[in-house]
């Protein structure tokens, strides 16, 4: 089922009200102009076929006016010739014709009358659709600027991550000078007391184990 009923239907809508009210705009003006262009296409059929019948009319209307030039001259003949008779049956053919052709004139009027409305009518409609793709063409350049926007903040966000990396990676490389500084100090200094009387404790128990491997083997 399509968005309107009716030519005027579309003429009175208000497209931003209903795109307002849309839970996808994007997609409703989409909908709006696929239907204001069918009917467009209706309209300029109208139209068409209008001009065909004008054209048809114009052409009866060109034959019964000479009808009607014919059957007065055959009855001005008729009345030099003394032939009452015939200029009467000339004239009733005559008579015949020329409410013809007032038929044939009422429908080219009716058919101008159709031709103008259906012109004003597609006026009206082009012009809404004008209005309909202006409103698509914003949606489109919305789009487009939503998607700088996004790449330029993407962009800033890799750049601030590469970025504190690179500063992690600075502070993590002072570390590792200032430990490795620490290091060096230590090895420089001189061994404080304590530290020899481990050295020794470690030797002696080293000569205690040794001393007892070697009576291990002598009395194996």
């Amino acid at each position: 089922m399509g968005l309107f009923t009716r030519f005027t239907d579309i003429i009175n809508a208000n497209i931003n009200s209903m795109l307002d009210k849309a839970e996808d705009p994007e997609k409703m003006i989409k909908l709006i102009i696929q239907e204001m262009d069918e009917t467009l296409g209706e309209v300029r059929a109208s139209a068409a076929k209008y001009i065909a019948e004008k054209k048809i009319v114009q052409r009866n209307i060109i034959t019964v006016e000479k009808s009607i030039a014919g059957w007065n001259n055959k009855a001005e003949i008729a009345i030099q010739k003394d032939r009452e008779d015939l200029a009467k049956l000339a004239l009733k053919e005559k008579h015949k014709a020329t409410d013809q052709l007032n038929h044939l004139t009422d429908d080219m009027a009716k058919l101008d009358e159709f031709l103008l409305a259906v012109q004003d009518d597609g006026n009206r409609l082009q012009e809404k659709l004008i209005e309909a793709k202006r409103k698509q063409q914003s949606y489109v350049l919305r789009q487009q600027s939503a998607e700088v926007r996004l790449k330029v903040r993407t962009q800033a966000v890799v750049h601030n991550i590469d970025e504190a990396i690179t500063r992690f990676e600075g502070f993590q490389q002072k570390i590792d000078r200032v430990e490795a500084q620490v290091e060096a100090y230590d090895l420089s200094q001189p061994k404080n007391l304590k530290s020899e009387f481990r050295e020794l404790e470690a030797q002696a128990r080293i000569e205690d184990e040794l001393e007892q491997l070697k009576k291990k083997v002598v009395n194996g």
